[in-house]
């Protein structure tokens, strides 16, 4: 169960706030929530996806160029959210712009940002509803949902559900999305070297 905090918090509040714990925490529309704290499947999944993402990002050249760092948290552009990635890769020389990077590991500018990963977990309806509407008015070119264990909305997943790894891509101001199942190879407009299928990557949950 996630659980949150009822004092509404300014994106400045919540920055000073966040604790040096392992705990995670977001900022939905002014409100603190403590995330769940994740599986060690979910572990799983999110760390073998990132090898192969950082293999990627060195097969196509960008070794230097786009990196994956440990944490950051990315404001939503009303200001009233802040949500922390399973997996983010970030452009170096776009970041440079960022004003809060530095010291407190802030991303406002979508310019900044390559792809956004969520691992699907029991918050499921944020991943697929709250976040993937804040990637898309901030801008963000690419966003991944990966539902290793089917356990998303049917309108999402078919009935009955099926694990899927669903990419959703900007076009003209507005995500389209692709979505991937069984031996299925994953697409991504930004990854373009990216050779793995939707099940390998759900392989690593076992």
């Amino acid at each position: 169960m996630v659980k949150s905090l009822t004092k509404n918090f300014t994106f400045a509040e919540f920055i000073t706030w966040y604790p040096n714990t392992e705990e995670r925490y977001e900022l939905h529309e002014g409100i603190v929530v403590k995330m769940p704290k994740p599986t060690g499947k979910h572990s799983s999944v999110t760390g073998f996806l990132m090898e192969e993402l950082i293999l990627t990002i060195i097969q196509m050249g960008k070794r230097g160029i786009w990196t994956i760092p440990r944490e950051s948290i990315v404001k939503s552009s009303n200001g009233k959210s802040g949500y922390e990635p399973d997996i983010i890769v970030l452009d170096r020389l776009a970041i440079a712009n960022e004003p809060r990077w530095e010291t407190e590991s802030v991303i406002e500018n979508a310019s900044s940002v390559k792809l956004i990963v969520e691992v699907v977990s029991t918050n499921w309806r944020d991943d697929y509803f709250k976040k993937r509407a804040d990637y898309e008015e901030m801008g963000i070119p690419e966003y991944w949902i990966v539902d290793y264990a089917a356990l998303g909305g049917r309108n999402f997943l078919g009935n009955p559900k099926q694990p899927k790894l669903s990419v959703y891509n900007l076009i003209e101001g507005e995500y389209q999305v692709s979505q991937f199942q069984g031996t299925e190879r994953i697409i991504s407009p930004t990854f373009t070297t990216f050779n793995l299928s939707a099940e390998q990557i759900f392989q690593a949950s076992q």
